[in-house]
């Protein structure tokens, strides 16, 4: 659960399900997020072995991260889960403002 249990890992592996991205790009489409997080949050789905980190020798250097396997198989959880939230949202809500009332 370490590997995606916290807000920030399944939005950059949802992100990265369409292809590689930059650093930057990256950082665009979370715009909460702040360069040392990201930084953190990369490095350790990196470790885990959810995403690839790419260096390209290159002037200016660049650097991209794509889903590895095992990062393209966690797609379908991240999907069903997604789709459970959606589906549990209102009587979540319901039951949160039932026992408030009471």
């Amino acid at each position: 659960m370490n590997v995606i249990g916290n807000k920030w890992k399944p939005i950059l592996i949802y992100l990265l399900a369409n292809g590689s991205l930059r650093f930057g790009k990256l950082l665009m489409f979370t715009p909460t997020i702040s360069k040392k997080v990201l930084t953190e949050q990369l490095r350790e789905l990196e470790e885990d072995g959810i995403i690839i980190r790419k260096k390209y020798a290159e002037i200016p250097p660049r650097v991209e991260y794509s889903l590895s396997e095992k990062g393209e198989a966690l797609l379908p959880i991240l999907k069903s889960l997604s789709q459970w939230t959606q589906d549990s949202y209102n009587e979540i809500e319901f039951e949160a403002c039932r026992i408030v009332t009471l």
